[in-house]
């Protein structure tokens, strides 16, 4: 199979952001790319298709400066035929234009199938509704980003269609194009993929660390699974390195953890939320059935996980941080062992009581945990045992999710000089080495390479040794369905205004 091959550095204002030798990619081919966040995938990918500004960064892309690269014929291909699905959508959409000028704009104008391929991705929905989302001016909350990510994948697919004959030329890049989506519609995304690969057989990247999509990939597009390759961006003693990375690797695992399904025995409950909660003037509802015909309240009981399923958008981190006392609602009920907690309990007794002592959270972004100015040795500080914790002890603790025993330049690095996947795993040590009641997780998989899953959910099933209730939010079904009984298993509904 023909490969592309560059050797790519890129600095600012002299510190080094991406130094690799032979980044690989084939041609005509599905590169699945791997790894944790703000490791370099996105970097490289805008690198390469000729979208980083050569004023404000010092780029070279195979020994050339990064002007020269955009001027060869290589690159002003990809930029004519390719096309660019950004991780965060408003890069790309222009708050002046209305979505559907800007699925027709350019290239786009006469390029087929923009019916078809909305109806996919909004699995069949009336037309209408797909039609009233057009007409929206884009901006940070309207429409949501599950919504934005999806207007961006039909574009790069009319691209696609309308660079069939040069298909072979042209380079596709997908930047997490289902992080704001759940598995049914990341499943439409992947038949669309799919189709337009087989079609075309254009070279496409797709940047994930939904190592899930593996699974899909290998059961249901199995008549293409040789021009789908897999390969992981590593960090290794500071250096950056890809490697071919084997579906069996994730797929064995998983054969494991499904086979260690079991059902939790009956324990004692510890929360008891009730099932109607009102805030932002929408009232959340739980269920145990996926239709929410009959609700009930939400039960998290010793040594058990209990998961809180729902699209995207549907209030789940809302409802959590509500639960954690971040947000006032205008109404809710729930039990905390002996205390009911309602719409009247002061934030005070949340912080007196809760916080880091009966509950704690981690959060779905590690930006909102973590002080971005503190030095890495500081991010255990203030929590209700940072006086037990000695630089050993740290040293320790970071050394659970990190590959080796971290240094001291490192214990010194300002937290924002961090990858994202290196902030989340500091984001899950400060609450895994807790000792609270509950531990809630908020799409704790985010931005976290294979290893570091599979460490994390050993350390989770370690915690529920030792008794402690976990609540789950996250998109990462396949995986945490092996850590849960089915009776443990809730879903979330809303109704009345959106929160946008």
């Amino acid at each position: 199979m023909n490969g592309l091959k560059y050797n790519i550095r890129i600095a600012s204002e002299g510190r080094e952001l991406v130094a690799i030798d032979e980044f690989r990619l084939a041609k005509s081919a599905i590169n699945v790319l791997l790894g944790e966040s703000g490791i370099g995938k996105s970097l490289i990918s805008l690198a390469i298709a000729g979208l980083l500004d050569p004023d404000e960064l010092n780029v070279k892309i195979n020994g050339k400066s990064y002007t020269a690269y955009l001027r060869s014929r290589e690159a002003i291909d990809i930029r004519r035929s390719g096309f660019f699905v950004f991780q965060e959508p408003s890069s790309h959409l222009n708050p002046l234009s209305t979505l559907r000028t800007q699925l027709r704009e350019g290239s786009l104008t006469d390029a087929p199938d923009e019916e078809r391929i909305l109806r996919k991705l909004w699995q069949d929905s009336a037309l209408s509704d797909v039609e009233s989302i057009l007409d929206v001016y884009p901006k940070p909350y309207r429409p949501s980003g599950g919504e934005k990510q999806r207007i961006l994948a039909a574009m790069a697919f009319k691209k696609m269609a309308a660079s069939a004959a040069h298909a072979r030329e042209s380079l596709f890049i997908f930047d997490e194009p289902t992080g704001n989506l759940d598995n049914n519609l990341r499943n439409e995304f992947l038949d669309l993929l799919i189709e337009n690969f087989r079609n075309q057989e254009a070279t496409i990247v797709l940047i994930t660390h939904d190592y899930s999509i593996i699974s899909r990939f290998v059961s249901t597009y199995s008549a293409v699974s040789k021009n789908i390759l897999y390969r992981e961006l590593l960090l290794e003693h500071g250096k950056l390195r890809l490697r071919d990375f084997l579906p069996g690797e994730y797929l064995s695992w998983m054969e494991k953890r499904n086979k260690a399904i079991h059902t939790v025995k009956k324990t004692e409950t510890i929360l008891r939320l009730y099932p109607h909660v009102k805030v932002f003037g929408r009232t959340l509802s739980i269920s145990r059935d996926i239709e929410g015909r009959k609700h009930e309240p939400l039960v998290i009981r010793k040594g058990a996980v209990t998961y809180l399923k729902a699209p995207s958008g549907a209030g789940k981190t809302t409802i959590v941080k509500i639960m954690m006392g971040l947000i006032k609602p205008e109404k809710m009920s729930m039990e905390l062992g002996s205390e009911v907690y309602t719409e009247e309990t002061n934030r005070n007794v949340w912080a007196q009581n809760v916080w880091g002592k009966r509950m704690t959270m981690v959060f779905q972004h590690a930006d909102e945990s973590l002080n971005q100015n503190s030095k890495v040795k500081s991010v255990f500080s203030g929590l209700p045992i940072a006086g037990l914790m000695n630089e050993q002890k740290i040293v320790n603790s970071i050394s659970e999710l990190f590959e080796e025993e971290p240094s001291c330049g490192f214990l010194e690095t300002k937290v924002k000089y961090l990858s994202g996947g290196q902030k989340q795993r500091l984001n899950l040590l400060r609450s895994l080495i807790l000792h609270t009641d509950i531990l809630i997780l908020d799409e704790p998989l985010n931005g976290l390479d294979f290893a570091r899953v599979a460490k994390v959910i050993a350390m989770i099933e370690t915690k529920l040794k030792s008794g402690i209730g976990v609540l789950v939010i996250s998109h990462n079904e396949e995986v945490f369905d092996t850590l849960v009984a089915q009776e443990d298993v809730y879903y979330l509904h809303h109704t009345g205004v959106e929160s946008r």
